[in-house]
């Protein structure tokens, strides 16, 4: 009967703490609902990109951390047994923790939006703004790695046996170090190659490069492969010890302009000058072409075709891709309509005449 009456007796003390508890949490929640409702309104007014950003990235770990700081800040309030209020203390720490974490990670995408709003990816001259992306794409998943591992050790070192297991592994650590190399050795290659791509950069977010025979652009670099978008939207996905091992082909390495070429296989009797007039006509009639370079050479002399190759530029590939298209149908269209006799043509003599004689005969076969 005494132990019910002590046991009864606890009772106004567990509904006062839930009391304090309960009421930490909605001071949180109205704080939260202040500040961004504050925020909310700088990005109606103002129309702020950065104020956008916290509202999409930083709203719901803001909603777990201010209630989780104010019922901190009221714990020492609650009316509770030593053993039960250092369960609540614990809970409410590793919690709060927890969110903290949450909300320096999404802080790292609000700070990402902020470069993205500064430094447009889709400008014409990219190439600077395609590095700084680059280093940060990497950085920011370095530092969020370096964040989720803190935390996390924040919250396993709270209680006392981990501490007391992580002193046991330090006294073997040089041990484990050295089995955990020959473990990981490709992943440790993987993270270094991760580094020397960010700041060296052979390779850049939004690069246009020709890998294992495939045309694409870098989508994303991670800390152990790269994401290559080809133009048919597939998507090549390699490791990065890939481009430090083994040669690609980066058309942007330096700047996006690129040299496009267009072959053309002629008759011998083909008006080289009167084609290189209209070469110029085409291109600049074009909004594909960048004014720099517009010329046609006679590169090859075969058996029974002369080769003809328009070389022209443009500001990046997929503008010289729609160029070359352009070029190439538009000249065939010319030679069909102007001179349909320097189409390639397959000459043959025909024997059998009446007088006995041999006759020299010529097929048009169109190319």
């Amino acid at each position: 009967m005494k132990e019910l009456k002590q046991y009864l007796a606890q009772f106004p003390d567990v509904f006062a703490s839930l009391g304090v508890v309960l009421s930490g949490f909605l001071i949180g929640l109205v704080a939260n609902f202040l500040v961004f409702g504050v925020v909310r309104a700088v990005a109606r007014r103002d129309a702020a990109g950065w104020a956008r950003s916290v509202v999409r990235h930083l709203r719901r770990a803001s909603a777990w951390f201010l209630p989780l700081l104010a019922i901190s800040f009221l714990l020492p309030l609650v009316q509770l047994p030593p053993k039960p209020f250092e369960v609540l203390r614990r809970g409410v720490e590793m919690a709060l923790i927890l969110a903290f974490t949450w909300g320096l990670i999404k802080t790292l995408d609000v700070l990402q939006d902020l470069v993205q709003h500064r430094y447009q990816l889709s400008s014409p001259d990219n190439l600077r703004v395609r590095k700084l992306f680059t280093q940060l794409q990497f950085i920011k998943k370095l530092v969020a790695s370096l964040i989720v591992f803190v935390g996390v050790g924040l919250v396993l070192m709270s209680f006392e046996t981990v501490r007391r297991l992580g002193t046991g592994l330090l006294t073997s650590a040089g041990i484990a170090s050295v089995i955990v190399g020959f473990a990981a050795q490709r992943s440790i290659g993987n993270l270094l190659a991760g580094f020397q791509i960010a700041f060296t950069q052979p390779i850049r977010i939004d690069d246009v490069l020709v890998v294992e025979g495939e045309w694409g652009r870098v989508e994303e670099i991670t800390f152990t492969y790269v994401v290559l978008s080809i133009w048919d939207e597939r998507r090549l996905v390699l490791p990065l010890n890939y481009f430090i091992e083994k040669p690609f082909q980066n058309w942007t390495r330096n700047s996006s302009q690129i040299l496009g070429t267009v072959h053309l296989q002629t008759d011998y009797t083909v008006p080289v000058e009167a084609v290189r007039a209209e070469l110029r006509r085409i291109v600049e009639g074009n909004p594909h072409w960048d004014a720099r370079v517009c010329t046609l050479h006679v590169t090859d002399a075969k058996e029974r075709t002369l080769e003809l190759r328009c070389l022209v530029s443009a500001a990046n590939a997929s503008a010289v891709w729609e160029l070359r298209c352009a070029v190439r149908e538009q000249l065939v269209a010319f030679l069909q309509r102007e001179y349909p006799g320097s189409l390639p043509r397959t000459r043959a003599v025909v024997e059998g005449s009446a007088a006995g004689a041999p006759a020299l005969g010529a097929a048009s076969v169109s190319g």
